[in-house]
């Protein structure tokens, strides 16, 4: 079946046809690295993770390039309340979403370029606009006529106008208040390149369309980003890169939000959680599960409650690996194919709630199996269900999870040989058939959160919903 995608361009699902049979190319809008990320950031970079590894899956080779915007006015505003320099602020916080993305499992970008090493491209892409009659320079400032580009709007459908093309400060000399900014006049105290029409720093859209150029070439498959930077971000990529002489994307993917209270979470809010922290609450996997398994166009609302009820699924599938691995004595490894039901969900705009669906069923499948004693059927459909949990990059047997702790390493051992005390105490009551003190102990430890499970090998503890 073929890959079918949402393209926000055409406000409906398209069938996915690569520019070269057997490749696709994606540009990411990745990191402005003004502050350290939150969960609402790196969902983005999850679901286009998960999108990446379902067209390796299919077979495809995959370009990902996921660009980080080290210059901007939120970076020098930061670096001045902090009295910093901008590259440190930059560099401090490039760090904190490179640490997210591989705490959450993230497979790292083919490539991820800086805005700050790309001026020279810049400077030749605004070079060639102004003598196509696209842009123009005024007070050391270079805008892009909107009006010499008739396509403009096209992506967020608007009216010209009706629009208010967002301003910064010193933006001087437009000939159209609706015209943009690619390049901004230097201003006492802010970093600085030369350029033919005067020292200045690049404004955030050229930016991109300079470097999705020089690293997918003139024409590449899927540009994604957040639902925010339709517009002005991308609807100013797309003319700047058209007007330029590029075909650039040909398909346009947005993820939807993290929500607090209704509310896109933002810094500006502050209403934001910070990755750094929630990994500290929470198993990195299980937040992987929670940001990654809703649809990448659906809003998430952040609750606690929805957090803890992602740990509780996570951990019966989880648990069913954990079992089938010990009855099986050994790994086993994913199957060669995930189940159709499966490829036709992820194959339909990347439908992981109901690909998702499949895998728990799989799950309730192979614990049927385990309670008959099928070890072979059990086995079966943990090679099925690897396979699945691989492409969402949630295998618990995968390298990047096998050595997570459910609420850090070094508090596991002690738990353990604290509630193994107690399960001693409840074999002794079993073996002289004092059914109610068992049964007594047992309930006990279910209300504090403990999951006990009866296997061949012995009682077996694990953590349950919070």
């Amino acid at each position: 079946m073929t890959i079918r995608l949402y393209d926000t361009s055409a406000r409906q699902i398209r069938d996915f046809i690569p520019l070269k049979p057997g490749c696709v190319s994606i540009y990411l809008c990745g990191a402005t690295v003004q502050a350290a990320p939150h969960i609402g950031h790196i969902r983005s970079g999850l679901n286009f993770d998960i999108m990446r590894r379902w067209f390796t899956y299919r077979g495809y080779e995959v370009t990902f390039v996921r660009n980080v915007t080290d210059i901007d006015d939120k970076i020098i505003a930061k670096a001045r309340e902090q009295g910093r320099p901008w590259w440190s602020i930059g560099y401090e916080n490039e760090r904190a979403f490179d640490e997210g993305y591989t705490a959450l499992g993230c497979l790292p970008p083919t490539y991820e370029p800086r805005a700050t090493g790309h001026i020279t491209e810049m400077v030749e892409m605004m070079q060639r606009l102004i003598d196509r009659g696209h842009a123009y320079a005024a007070d050391g400032n270079v805008y892009f006529d909107v009006r010499s580009f008739p396509q403009y709007l096209e992506l967020s459908r608007q009216e010209l106008d009706n629009l208010l093309q967002p301003s910064g400060e010193g933006e001087t000399g437009k000939r159209d208040a609706r015209d943009f900014a690619m390049w901004k006049a230097a201003k006492p105290g802010e970093p600085t390149w030369p350029t033919p029409w005067g020292e200045g720093r690049p404004g955030w859209h050229l930016e991109c369309s300079a470097m999705a150029h020089k690293y997918l070439g003139t024409a590449f498959d899927i540009h994604g980003g957040g639902l925010d930077l339709i517009f002005p971000h991308h609807e100013n990529e797309i003319a700047q890169a058209r007007a330029y002489g590029d075909d650039f994307a040909q398909y346009w993917v947005h993820n939807a939000w993290v929500t607090m209270a209704g509310d896109k979470m933002s810094k500006s809010l502050g209403n934001s959680v910070l990755v750094s922290e929630m990994v500290r609450q929470w198993r990195p996997v299980v937040l992987r599960y929670y940001l990654g398994t809703p649809h990448y166009r659906s809003m998430i609302e952040y609750s606690e409650e929805s957090l803890r009820e992602a740990e509780s699924a996570f951990a019966r599938i989880e648990g069913f690996v954990q079992r089938v691995t010990e009855l099986a004595g050994k790994s086993v490894e994913p199957a060669a194919e995930v189940p159709p039901a499966f490829a036709e969900a992820m194959d339909d705009d990347l439908g992981v709630p109901q690909a998702l669906a499949v895998v728990h069923t799989t799950v309730r499948q192979g614990n049927s199996a385990l309670a008959a004693d099928d070890k072979d059927a059990a086995v079966a459909r943990l090679a099925e269900v690897r396979a699945m949990l691989g492409v969402l990059g949630l295998d618990p047997l995968d390298e990047r999870w096998a050595g997570e702790s459910d609420r850090g390493e070094d508090l596991h051992g002690v738990v353990d040989s604290l509630v193994r005390l107690v399960l001693d105490q409840r074999e002794s009551a079993r073996a002289r058939k004092d059914w109610a003190t068992a049964d007594a102990i047992r309930d006990q430890l279910n209300q504090s959160g403990l999951v006990i499970e009866d296997s061949p090998q012995g009682p077996r503890w694990t953590l349950g919903s919070r």
